[in-house]
């Protein structure tokens, strides 16, 4: 299918974050996976190590990035570009919510501190 409506888009909501998948298998794409995020302010990210390169392309709001310890205090129409095998964290503290633009390669996992794994569904 070569066009997805808003309507026909999904929501996640994982750690206060509300994820929409827009491109990954379930809507014809075959290689890449996008979805917005929409970050509440003062969330406070979690940690994770990403299996896959994503760039992040901040669309409204701030946000602080850190990526392998190296932190970013990013805003509206910024890109962030985390590495295979990066630990990566996005926080909140702006004072107001913030929307960014995410794409991957299909097949995406993060692996959290405590060692869990998750495949998400939005990038699968």
């Amino acid at each position: 299918m070569p066009y997805v409506r808003a309507t026909d888009a999904v929501d996640h909501e994982v750690h206060g974050v509300r994820f929409t998948a827009y491109a990954n298998p379930g809507t014809g794409s075959g290689q890449l996976a996008a979805w917005r995020g929409e970050i509440p302010d003062g969330t406070a990210g979690v940690p994770h190590t990403v299996s896959h390169e994503e760039v992040l392309y901040l669309l409204s709001g701030s946000l602080r990035f850190s990526i392998d310890g190296e932190v970013a205090e990013l805003s509206a129409g910024d890109v962030v570009i985390a590495p295979a095998g990066a630990r990566l964290c996005v926080d909140n503290t702006s004072g107001a919510p913030a929307t960014m633009w995410v794409s991957t390669s299909i097949g995406l996992s993060v692996t959290l501190p405590d060692g869990t794994t998750i495949t998400p569904p939005w990038a699968n």
